[in-house]
């Protein structure tokens, strides 16, 4: 929807009025946007993220990917630097841990779809989506 508004003719006070309007009817459509998409995702329990990850690979498509074995091995690539490690569900969480990292990370899982967020107090969402692991090069 486009709204013109002619302000050429207008007091300052109905500028500021106008201008005001604006920005609060811009800030009410970004904040129900967010909130859409915050309802989107649904957090999981342990048994839905064990079905969701299980034999699947987390990824942002870009810089990092992990492989979530069934055997609850780990395998992780980011930016070029590959670890290893192991995963498995606590408390309707998922907790992984790194070989040499210790102790284990865990983290509330929300999906909708294949987008993924792993969710831990104190820190940013990780976002991700799940697939199918990436077909390997072969030689």
């Amino acid at each position: 929807m486009v709204v013109a508004i002619k302000v050429d003719n207008m007091s300052s006070t109905a500028k500021k009025q106008v201008a005001a309007t604006t920005i609060a009817l811009l800030g009410a459509v970004a904040f129900e946007s967010g909130a859409a998409a915050e309802q989107a995702l649904q957090k999981l329990t342990g048994a839905q993220i064990r079905a969701k990850i299980a034999g699947m690979e987390l990824s942002d498509e870009v810089h990092w990917r992990e492989l979530y074995e069934r055997s609850g091995s780990l395998t992780s690539s980011s930016m070029g630097r590959k670890r290893t490690g192991k995963w498995r569900i606590e408390k309707d969480q998922l907790c992984v841990e790194f070989d040499k990292e210790p102790p284990a990370k865990c983290y509330e899982v929300w999906s909708s779809g294949k987008n993924v967020e792993l969710r831990r107090e104190g820190i940013l969402p990780l976002q991700g989506v799940v697939g199918p692991p990436a077909a390997k090069a072969r030689p």
